[in-house]
């Protein structure tokens, strides 16, 4: 069983103030902490999992310059066994659409059973990239995946919907999961797993190399463009109410009724 991830390497925001470029076009980057996407690690642990249970290769690959190989030598000393990365200036990395063509160039070089993806990435969130590169490979997909079981020839998942509910598919081999989070529980890494991953190789490969049109994929592509970054306009503060129980629920009937909901 082969299995692909793509992965990403994205700037660790929770606890830090974004700041603005002065051209309003992109995320100053300076002083950010960068590891691997969140959801990719719960991609790349299910990978793993069906690697340890079925044998066969797991491959990851991302699209991005020297400062993701950080996020490939993680995923190698967590057990991945070759990595890929598809580096060049050129690619229009804030367009899903042409990090899609990019990968599914560089998937078809390889032999794959299941190629996984994170249900999206925390910096842009589009959770476009998986559907639109099955599209481009042609095979089917799976969105926000929870399950995952191996059929012969196809793969049974479980997955979320709207409202609360999930729906079980059945998917033909060779597809495309998009998972979610929560699915299993990532291993942390090893000391044991840096030494080997410092040890294995990282494939790069260019556009040239890949044979791509670069009016597909620059920041000429027609798909999308980033016209401004901005933070939003602050609202109306909460109303903080105060007082014991009676006080309070005396308080909120008040506010309901001079707004007319009472």
């Amino acid at each position: 069983m082969n299995i692909i991830v793509c992965v990403k390497h994205v700037p660790q925001v929770s606890e830090v103030d974004l700041r603005i470029t002065p051209d309003g076009r992109n995320v100053d980057e300076s002083g950010l902490v960068f590891d691997v996407n969140e959801w990719d690690e719960y991609a790349l642990e299910e990978a793993l999992r069906i690697k340890e249970s079925r044998g066969g290769e797991v491959t990851v690959i991302t699209v991005g310059d020297e400062r993701s190989d950080e996020t490939l030598r993680k995923c190698l000393a967590k057990g991945a066994d070759k990595a890929l990365r598809i580096t060049d200036p050129r690619i229009n990395l804030w367009n899903p659409m042409a990090v899609a063509r990019v990968l599914a160039a560089a998937v078809s070089t390889l032999q794959y059973d299941l190629i996984f993806v994170g249900a999206q990435s925390s910096d842009d969130g589009y959770g476009a990239v998986g559907p639109a590169l099955a599209g481009f490979l042609g095979i089917p997909y799976a969105t926000l995946v929870k399950e995952v079981k191996l059929e012969d020839g196809s793969v049974i998942v479980r997955r979320e919907l709207e409202g609360g509910m999930e729906e079980n598919l059945e998917v033909k081999l060779p597809a495309l999961l998009s998972i979610q989070t929560g699915i299993n529980e990532p291993r942390y890494v090893s000391i044991m797993g840096v030494r080997r991953a410092m040890r294995k190789p990282i494939k790069t490969m260019n556009l040239e190399e890949l044979g791509l049109d670069l009016r597909e994929i620059t920041d000429k592509s027609s798909w999308i463009e980033v016209k401004e970054f901005f933070e939003p306009p602050a609202g109306e503060r909460a109303e903080i109410i105060e007082g014991s129980p009676e006080e309070v629920a005396s308080k909120i009937i008040e506010i309901l009724k001079s707004r007319g909901i009472l």
